[in-house]
């Protein structure tokens, strides 16, 4: 179920150098609010084409949404926003993906075009509102003159603009007089109790195609008469090389066009997928693994654990802590670690490019527009303006898609260079990474360890919290380290943690650093994923060690966190915290802010006969600010509480001497539908900021399933999967 609890909202009061700021610029083009050149879209005879909305002859509405859709519901939020202020009707509104054109597309909390960290939303709320209100007030203005009344007397509502008179005209009917007139500085915007869209629920814009198939929805979809289809053998180790290679049998399978070394492969061309694919199985390949990550998981784990055991880079230092410790009247001391994890998207990589020797043109899921746009400019030798990037609906990512070395377009654009190079013509060109090269091609999430020492006085309080924690960086070593990195820390690894709201009286944070050749990224939630099982579990721990309700543990260390505690508060009245849950059950908490977004979980598990865990049910209370579209956000959570569970139930990625051992979902095991628990989402209405949603529900099911475990059989998982305690 999905609850809207109803609280004041208040309209946003945008000042004239936040507008500005937040349209950004454009090269020879022009952006709503700003009076720049006209010339961003080259708009057709009788349309009106501004960088975020364009309004169609055939009084169709299209939004350009400048973030990746890759299952959030990012274009449909930013179709909102413009069509509550343009007083459109819902049926005539579209979403086509911007160009890439960082000066004019940016994220405004990225500096370049991109998406992630769950900020569409919170960067683009006034930005898209705005353009809205600007267009609308250009329709007004235009109906204004060729009608020869007021503007004052003119209403706009369903996509019809009206006057007393009985004059009317619909936005397609105006647009070509609308794309004259000037462009407000400071549009009106309209106050939340006007709002017709924003706050409401209806479907999203995407799933009418996606539900029947529409073709070139994704790159994996995208077809051309003169396509061609490559697969890469890449090295099964990482950091392995090409040593030798034998092509002949791979050359005589039917429907192969040619192969190709590239640096990082041996790339199979051929006219369709099938034959890129068998081909490849044919390929003989030597490989030299000097320089190659060899060891297993279990090595691997050691070594973190160790590090945790010694002084590194200090994240935090609130003071003397091994002195408060040992002044302690008790210390609980625990030990986590958790597995490198895939992503797992429905679709796996893939990208499409045309290279002619002097332009590029590029087709797929772009999560960071402008790295993959640079990178292709860089490897292909051309100029930017030279390149152009075709963003496509992304079958899922949750991160996957936004790499520091954009090296799926690389790939492709070296493949492209050695086609050049090898006197081949120039037919474009569609990479496609099957499952087993999506599971095993690195880019984890990273495998961490962790140590937590907590300090209680006699009287049960803490004392001081010691916390260190070892990892592969996700940024250091690469292009996001000059922006990411401060003074040596990445507090991507310790976001969730070292800015805990809890007050604790004492807390120390270090952090180390583990060297390996296997690449890791951003997963759903980043950092947030082990540091909220972390925190949350450790919460439950000495709840049970000073004999406290948990809930009210966490409130009394919340007390300067009133948002994080209104969403517990509600969480657990909604859930009955304090009646007892029926027989046979158990239930466990965990309450996480992470993206902005403050989110609690009360999970409700039984266990079978057998002695695994089953739940049974999970409420949640979310504080996202303002909400968009009410059921978009219960999806998100609902989507994140599932993927959430099936990390930390099941899967793993897990090398033997350096070979990924999980390669397929038959051993890297999605949620089950059996797997699945009821679930209930209460949403706090909010007259704070729009924050993000796409990734805030996943943190707290882990440890509010692990507390509920814990209260079931005295048990405290520390390292996951559930399936390797055999609690699955």
């Amino acid at each position: 179920m999905l609850h809207l609890l109803k609280q004041p909202l208040e309209a946003a009061k945008p000042s004239r150098r936040s507008f500005l700021k937040l349209s950004a610029g454009a090269i020879g083009g022009l952006v709503i609010g700003m009076n720049l050149p006209r010339s961003v879209a080259e708009a057709a005879e009788g349309e009106f084409a501004q960088p975020f909305v364009h309004i169609r002859p055939d009084n169709t509405v299209v939004v350009l949404s400048k973030h990746l859709d890759k299952g959030q519901g990012t274009a449909t939020g930013l179709s909102t926003l413009v069509a509550d202020e343009l007083d459109a009707s819902w049926e005539q509104v579209s979403v086509e993906f911007a160009p890439s054109n960082p000066q004019v597309y940016a994220n405004t909390l990225f500096g370049v075009q991109g998406t992630g960290g769950s900020t569409a939303m919170p960067n683009s709320f006034m930005q898209y509102r705005q353009a809205g209100a600007a267009a609308k007030a250009m329709l007004v203005a235009a109906a204004a003159k060729d009608w020869g009344v007021p503007a004052a007397e003119i209403t706009v509502s369903q996509g019809v603009v009206s006057h007393p008179s009985g004059k009317s005209a619909t936005f397609g009917e105006l647009a070509g007089l609308a794309a004259k007139e000037d462009v407000p500085a400071e549009p009106a915007l309209k106050t939340p109790d006007q709002w017709v869209y924003i706050g409401k629920s209806f479907p999203r814009l995407d799933v009418k195609n996606k539900t029947v198939g529409s073709p070139n929805t994704y790159t994996m979809d995208f077809q051309r008469d003169d396509l061609l289809v490559a697969t890469v053998a890449r090295s099964p180790r990482f950091g392995g090389m090409v040593k030798s290679f034998d092509a002949t049998e791979a050359l005589a399978v039917p429907g192969v066009v040619n192969v190709l070394q590239i640096p990082n492969g041996i790339a199979v061309i051929a006219e369709s997928t099938w034959p890129a694919i068998k081909a490849r199985e044919l390929l003989e390949i030597e490989w030299d693994d000097s320089a190659a990550e060899t060891r297993s998981s279990d090595a691997m784990f050691t070594e973190l654990k160790d590090m945790t055991t010694k002084p590194g880079v200090k994240v935090r230092e609130d003071g003397d802590v091994d002195a408060a410790l040992k002044a302690s009247a008790k210390v609980i001391e625990m030990d986590y670690d958790f597995p490198f994890l895939a992503h797992g998207a429905m679709e796996p990589l893939d990208v499409a490019l045309h290279y002619d020797g002097e332009t590029a043109e590029l087709w797929l899921g772009s999560q960071i527009q402008t790295i993959d746009h640079n990178v292709a400019a860089t490897i292909l030798g051309v100029p930017f303006e030279k390149v152009k990037i075709n963003t496509l609906w992304a079958g899922g990512s949750f991160g996957r898609r936004a790499q520091a070395d954009a090296h799926p377009v690389a790939e492709a654009c070296l493949l492209v260079k050695a086609m050049q190079a090898a006197g081949m013509d120039l037919n474009p060109v569609k990479i496609v990474w099957t499952r087993e090269d999506d599971m095993a091609g690195g880019y984890y999430r990273p495998m961490s360890a962790h140590k937590v020492k907590v300090g209680l006085d006699d009287a049960g309080n803490v004392t001081a919290v010691k916390y260190n924690m070892a990892a592969k960086s996700i940024v250091k070593g690469t292009p996001f380290e000059a922006m990411l990195m401060k003074d040596g820390v990445d507090h991507n690894m310790t976001e969730g943690a070292h800015d805990t709201t809890y007050a604790f009286p004492l807390m120390n944070m270090d952090q180390a650093f583990q060297e390996t050749q296997v690449p890791v990224l951003w997963w759903r939630s980043v950092g947030h994923t082990h540091t909220a099982y972390v925190m949350e579990t450790v919460m439950d721990r000495i709840a049970r060690e000073t004999g406290k309700d948990p809930v009210a543990l966490r409130l009394e260390l919340l007390k300067d966190d009133p948002r994080k505690a209104n969403v517990l508060k509600l969480a657990a009245e909604k859930a009955g915290w304090d009646t007892p849950p029926v027989e046979g059950r158990h239930r466990g908490v965990a309450v996480h802010k992470s993206f902005g977004s403050y989110v609690a979980e009360v999970a409700e598990i039984s266990l079978r006969d057998d002695g695994t865990v089953k739940v049974e049910k999970v409420v949640a209370a979310v504080d996202c600010g303002t909400p968009i579209n009410p059921d978009n956000i219960r999806a998100q959570v609902e989507g994140g509480i599932g993927y959430g569970l099936g990390a930390i139930l099941r899967n793993q990625v897990t090398l033997a001497d350096g070979f990924v051992e999980e390669t397929n979902f038959d051993t890297y095991e999605s949620l089950r539908i059996s797997d699945m628990p009821e679930v209930e989402v209460h949403i706090v209405a909010s007259n704070e900021a729009p924050t993000g949603i796409g990734e805030p529900g996943t943190p707290p099911i882990g440890p509010a399933v692990a507390n509920a475990i814990a209260a079931a059989k005295d048990e405290w998982v520390t390292s996951l999967p559930l399936a390797k305690n055999g609690l699955v």
